[in-house]
């Protein structure tokens, strides 16, 4: 009697390998498309025949099938069947390695860093020299742990008046970026005696990690419409948050809740440590002001030039209360631990206004990109929606339910970079979690933006293609 692979249905050569039967048979589909050995409008087997060709469950290869069409490689449609979808491939006529590295993706939406071929490069080296050739020999020695007097002195000038902050160059700390800061607070906290700091339920794991290392345990606050809830803050020694931009969700802290969290400082005599992670960026209108504003004695403002200029620089700063300026001061070390010579380049920057200059033409930049990102998802992806203000470098697109895992999976296999929205979720935090991608819009350079836009949106769900 004749085998039911020897009769029914089309044949289908395919070895699966790897761990699991399912992810083989998937891995090994994937790999057939991509390779053009399936080639696009091939009508695959029933679920039922190919099942039966393999020896395994009919369930196994409708899930594999369904990942597939989730990705983008493969079609099904009622009547026609599942079908190879229509969509360029290699067909090497030798063996050759894989056009993308692992590891280094086509396209790189993750948020965090901003577009670093804009870098100010012959400004900042005219800044670099003029800053040199003034600098006095003594700067070149260990210097100060506060940081170079040059640049404490113009971040306060700065702050002033394009973010409200009210301080003095003594009360400035310059550090090795936001994370460094961090450290600082959580090993004074500490010192005091300190055990919680609340955060937000959404933010970076880095932060919670590093707060964790200095023995200080994170308890997530409320978050909805209106931003992070401080209302049930109670004893802890102080609280993290991003009242600007909340990152990554993209909002601005209730006017109410930015008094609520002040008063729980001055009742308590708790520490608010204000992330002004990207407060240059708003697109719509001004920036809301510093939270240090309202209450300069109870609020550590932490700035950074690692959105507006680049990480590399690793260069922040800690705007402090009078009580808190010298034991930070000596956490951070007995001599400063920033480069001098990059220290005094950024003061003559910002000193010259060429920081100014470099800030507005950045904005409007990065405006521009969440414009097409905007107009293309309302074109193509209408089922996906950008959440939070016209701000920052980053942008939060709401998803279907059920399909950020997906998305994920479609976006590797478009050569696309991104994070989902639950890897920024506290793991203690009681919010009700939702599918959504954090895209990043930052680090593209501006000629790859219109092919970083294709890719995204071919991974969307339900995406139309161009």
């Amino acid at each position: 009697m004749a085998k039911p692979w020897a009769t029914l249905g089309v044949d289908l050569h395919l070895e699966p390998t790897g761990p699991g039967v399912r992810q083989g048979l998937t891995d090994a589909l994937r790999e057939a498309v991509r390779t053009g050995r399936l080639a696009p409008g091939t009508r695959l087997p029933s679920s039922r025949t190919f099942a039966a060709d393999l020896g395994i469950a009919r369930n196994t290869v409708a899930e594999a099938y369904a990942d597939l069409v989730a990705e983008g490689w493969l079609t099904a449609r009622q009547g026609s069947g599942t079908r190879v979808a229509d969509r360029a491939v290699s067909r090497p006529a030798t063996p050759a390695p894989r056009s993308r590295t692992p590891g280094r993706p086509a396209y790189d939406l993750i948020p965090g860093t901003p577009d670093l071929a804009s870098f100010p490069r012959a400004q900042w080296l005219k800044a670099a020299r003029r800053a040199l050739a003034a600098a006095p020999n003594q700067a070149l020695d260990y210097g100060d742990p506060r940081g170079r007097i040059e640049l404490r002195t113009a971040l306060a000038g700065y702050l002033a008046r394009a973010r409200g902050v009210r301080t003095d160059p003594d009360r400035i700390l310059i550090c090795a970026g936001i994370s460094h800061g961090l450290r600082i607070l959580a090993a004074v906290l500490r010192a005091r005696g300190a055990s919680t700091v609340a955060v937000e339920s959404y933010g970076l794991y880095v932060h919670w990690d590093l707060l964790a290392e200095a023995g200080l345990r994170t308890v997530p606050l409320p978050f909805d419409e209106r931003g992070t809830n401080p209302g049930e803050l109670t004893d802890e020694a102080a609280v993290l948050l991003t009242p600007a931009h909340q990152f990554p969700m993209g909002g601005t802290l209730h006017r109410d809740r930015r008094a609520a969290a002040v008063d729980w400082a001055r009742r308590t005599g708790g520490l608010l440590v204000e992330d002004d992670y990207d407060g240059e960026f708003r697109y719509d209108r001004q920036p809301v002001g510093a939270l240090q504003g309202l209450d300069p004695d109870h609020v550590v403002h932490a700035g950074t030039a690692s959105k507006s200029l680049a990480p590399g620089l690793r260069l922040a700063w800690l705007v402090l209360p009078p009580d808190l300026a010298q034991e930070a001061a000596k956490a951070k070390g007995h001599i400063d631990s920033c480069g001098v010579l990059d220290q005094l380049t950024l003061a003559e920057f910002i000193s010259s206004g060429a920081y100014d200059r470099h800030v507005r033409a950045a904005r409007l930049r990065y405006r521009r990109r969440r414009d097409a990102l905007v107009a293309e998802l309302a074109r193509r992806a209408p089922q996906v929606s950008a959440t939070g203000i016209a701000a920052g470098l980053h942008v939060v697109l709401r998803l279907p339910p059920g399909t950020e895992q997906a998305t994920l999976r479609a976006a590797a296999w478009q050569g696309l970079a991104v994070h989902g929205l639950h890897r920024y979720r506290h793991p203690q935090a009681t919010v009700e979690p939702y599918d959504a991608l954090v895209v990043g819009y930052g680090t593209p350079p501006d000629s790859a933006w219109a092919g970083t836009l294709d890719a995204l949106c071919a991974a969307l769900p339900e995406s139309t293609g161009p």
